[in-house]
Parts: C-alpha cells; sequence; structure tokens
C-alpha cells in the first residue's frame, strides 16, 4: 500500500477490557507438563488474561469501545461507523461489528459497522480505512475496536503456538480533522507464507459434514515460530526503510515505537533493529502476551494514557501478520 500523506485526525479516547481470569505461566507450565518457570524462561512472558465462556469478543470489544467512548466523551450515538478490527472473529456470520454495535446499545442506528481483518495488523488497516472515509467526508466520528480470544483455539500440545498469547480488547475513538497526521502507512503481503500461520476450519474450504474428524483436527491454531521469524526478519529492514522514505522522517526522529506485541524474541529483534530501540518501544508482552490484532491497539492506548505521544511528537506503529504481511504507519501527533 502505498503512502498516504498527511491525513488529519483527532485520537479523541481509548480504552481496553481484560478478561476477569488472570493467568500466571505457571499455570502453562502445568498444562504442558513443563518445570515450573519454563514458559516464562523460554518465552519471556510472565501472565495474561483468558475469556471464560460468557465472556465473547463482542462483549469484550463493547467494554473497551464504551471506555473509549467515555473518555472522548462521546455517546455511542455520536457514531458515524464503528469498524471491528479482530484477528479471529467471533463468527463467520454476521461480522463481529454489528455484534458490538448491538451491546453499545446503538443496533437500531443505521452506522456503517463492518469488520476489516488483516489479522495481527487489522488495526492498521482499520486506521487507513476510517482516515481515507474521513478525508472523502464520508464520516466525522468513528470507533475502531479490535477484540480477540485467543485461547480459544490454543493447541497446548505446542508450546511455541499456544504459550505467548493472550486475551483481551482495545478500542480508540477517531475524529476527522485536528493535530494528528499519519504521515505514511504501508503494508506489504508475501501469500508464499501463508502456511506458515493458519487456523484452517471455520471457513468454507473444509466442511464439517464431510469430514468431522479431519475439521476439529484443523481447528487449534498452528504456527512455524521459526519460520515466521525468518520470513519476516530478513524482509524487515527494507520494509522499514520504505515506510520510512514514505513519511520523510528518519529512525532517530521518532519517538515512541508502538509494535504489535507478537513475542519476546520478536520485540528484542525489532528494538536491536532502530537506534535507542529499548529506550523508544513500548513493551507490553511480558505482562500480556501476543493479543492478535488487539496487540498494537492496547500498546498504543498505553502509550498515550502514559503521556508518550505529547502533541508535535512522533509514533511508529509497526509489525507482522500471517499471511505473511508486514505492515507500519508513522503518525505525527
Amino acid at each position: 500500500m502505498n503512502a498516504i500523506r498527511g491525513i488529519g485526525f483527532r485520537l479523541a479516547g481509548s480504552g481496553r477490557a481484560l478478561p476477569r481470569s488472570l493467568v500466571p505461566s505457571t499455570d502453562i507450565d502445568a498444562r504442558i507438563g513443563a518445570e515450573a518457570g519454563w514458559t516464562e524462561a523460554n518465552f519471556g512472558i510472565a501472565t495474561r488474561h483468558y475469556a471464560q465462556p460468557d465472556e465473547t469478543s463482542s462483549m469484550l470489544g463493547a467494554q473497551a469501545g464504551a471506555v473509549a467512548l467515555a473518555d472522548a466523551d462521546w455517546n455511542a450515538e455520536d457514531l458515524d461507523v464503528l469498524i471491528a478490527a479482530c484477528g479471529v472473529m467471533e463468527q463467520p456470520i454476521p461480522g463481529t461489528a454489528p455484534l458490538i454495535q448491538r451491546r453499545l446499545g446503538i443496533g437500531g442506528g443505521g452506522i456503517a459497522a463492518f469488520d476489516v481483518n488483516a489479522t495481527c495488523l487489522s488495526f492498521l488497516v482499520a486506521l487507513d480505512t476510517m482516515l481515507m472515509g474521513m478525508a472523502l467526508g464520508k464520516w466525522r466520528r468513528g470507533l475502531i475496536v479490535s477484540s480477540d480470544i485467543a485461547s480459544a483455539a490454543l493447541d497446548y500440545g505446542s508450546p511455541e503456538a499456544s504459550a505467548i498469547f493472550g486475551d483481551g480488547a482495545a478500542a480508540m475513538a477517531i475524529e476527522a480533522g485536528g493535530p494528528s497526521r499519519m504521515l505514511a502507512m504501508r503494508l506489504s503481503t508475501f501469500g508464499d507464507g501463508a502456511d506458515l500461520c493458519r487456523l484452517e476450519a471455520g471457513g468454507t474450504r473444509l466442511r464439517p459434514h464431510d469430514d468431522i474428524e479431519g475439521f476439529l483436527a484443523v481447528s487449534r491454531f498452528r504456527m512455524d515460530g521459526p519460520g515466521l521469524f525468518s520470513a519476516t526478519a530478513r524482509r524487515f529492514p527494507p520494509f522499514l526503510k520504505r515506510l520510512l522514505a514514505d513519511s520523510d522522517m528518519p529512525i532517530g526522529a521518532i519517538d515512541t515505537i508502538i509494535p504489535h506485541q507478537a513475542s519476546a524474541a520478536a520485540l528484542e529483534h525489532l528494538k536491536r533493529s532502530v537506534p535507542d530501540g529499548h529506550a523508544r518501544t513500548v513493551d507490553i508482552f511480558r505482562d500480556h502476551g501476543n493479543q492478535i490484532a488487539t496487540g498494537m491497539p492496547h500498546t498504543l492506548h498505553v502509550a498515550r494514557t502514559s503521556g508518550r505521544t505529547p502533541p508535535g511528537s512522533h509514533s511508529l506503529l509497526i509489525g507482522t501478520s500471517a499471511g505473511v504481511s508486514l505492515g507500519g504507519a508513522v503518525i505525527r501527533w
């Protein structure tokens, strides 16, 4: 995706919602039959939240959305558009956005409510979509909600593909115009790596009434961690170079790096790839894990509420996703 320069907006509010259950890594150790401390030592995660059966994606998403609306001092009725930017939908049909819209009490309002899915990079694509719509005059106020329940499809027989994930939701209230600018946004996809991360059941390719055992066998998340890291790490430097060139911003002018919380190893690689990367990167992985699409807006919420995105500062939003894709945006606040 080519650069989109100077689209003005205001981040009016943000919010998050976490499931009730806080799961320490020692619980994961017990599930996978490892010694206490093994998961934290090997994957760099101490705690994460897991949703209970009554805590659905739309429920958590609506909770995060309500917090963001209150932070913006808006009513739900003020919205012109609601975009659900989830890595995994609550159900195939209808999308998660109408379910969140209904939970917010505006199910009869008739605003645009739809899903955008680019797995872990869904928030970036949703923000890009919303800002383009605002630039065209279609919408004035919008809400982006990311909500993911990774724990619903984890295979504890594969620690690499289960131990690092956590659940949660985050939301951003966006208003057209304002001081902030998206200076550049880029999404690059390399479909040759599509099998590196996959959850194959639930769509149209596999039909449960034809082969229920086969369907159930692929209903859990699968990931080739080393293959994914290799596929993204070698492409990251040229991707970042092009993104920064699009924005006319040198890496040294970036105040805050707001990444998708992929893994401790991926975050460490990112920090070492840029000058002063450890100081500039917002890292919430140890306490929340990889929350799929929720990770990036959750990290942005933490950066915003901790004073790391003051007016006039610059942030780099960056991450990778299944596909395989690399995505990033440069924002002046």
